[in-house]
């Protein structure tokens, strides 16, 4: 060993060469710049949080005509001739369902009459969704409900993903992709309806409640293909301000492509 080469012994103070000290003051500087330009590389290309909301700590009553087809929803008048369908879900990962049974027994039906529901909102980009949590805060108001409008149906190939939408609109951050499949499985396996998120050329979002060829509800029949980007055929029509897409699950092909959804 030269006689000015330096030579660090831990137990014995003063060891540490001015070389070495400056060696290690140059490798911390390099990796705090580089921890630093890593995080903001990674901030920088993350996506920004949807600004949906779901009112957890609050409850709001809604009052409108009950409809169960495809899936329960409570229609609400906005205006002369404008209306919004509000789907209804339960407390976690269930249906509105459990929560209608008692009403339903008494009332033998609740198809087309109004109702009053008490319930968290959830909604983003449009759509709107309650979720209950009693089934007493659940009451008939009338017989007298005007059954939702469905427009001409059209044939359509669409590509996008198929979410759940409680997580979607406003529970969930994010509430798409590979992260959360195992969740939307869960959640649409509990009876929430399955929707398929789709990004147009204008890139603009829209969304469609998927069910069966008959208009039936749909549920198991497209797990295996929730949170993947898919291509999908089926037949559309408009119920007032939600779009329906009735599909035979096997014409579901799973592009592979990263998702454009947001």
């Amino acid at each position: 060993m030269k006689q000015n080469d330096e030579f660090f012994v831990p137990y014995i103070e003063g060891s540490l060469g001015s070389k070495t000290k400056k060696t290690i003051k140059r490798f911390g500087i390099v990796a705090i710049l580089i921890v630093i330009f890593g995080a903001l590389v990674f901030g920088f290309t993350q996506k920004p949080f949807k600004n949906s909301s779901f009112e957890l700590t609050s409850t709001t009553k809604i009052v409108g005509t009950f409809h169960e087809n495809p899936y329960p929803m409570l229609r609400v008048q906005l205006a002369d001739n404008t209306y919004k369908n509000i789907v209804l879900l339960g407390f976690g990962k269930s249906s509105a369902n459990p929560y209608l049974e008692v009403l339903l027994t008494k009332e033998k039906g609740l198809n087309n009459k109004i109702l009053s529901i008490e319930g968290n909102l959830i909604y983003y980009n449009g759509k709107t969704l309650l979720q209950i949590t009693d089934e007493e805060k659940v009451a008939l108001v009338s017989s007298d409900g005007i059954a939702p409008t469905k427009s001409e149906t059209i044939e359509m190939t669409l590509e996008g993903e198929i979410i759940d939408p409680k997580c979607y609109f406003g529970v969930m951050k994010p509430g798409f992709g590979k992260i959360h499949r195992s969740c939307a499985v869960r959640c649409i396996s509990g009876g929430i309806p399955p929707v398929l998120a789709t990004t147009d050329d204008n890139n603009i979002s829209k969304y469609y409640l998927l069910t069966d060829l008959n208009g039936n509800a749909i549920n198991d029949a497209v797990l295996p293909y929730i949170g993947k980007p898919s291509e999908i055929k089926g037949i559309v029509h408009k119920m007032d301000d939600w779009h329906v897409l009735m599909i035979n699950p096997n014409d579901i092909k799973v592009t592979g492509s990263k998702s454009s959804i947001y």
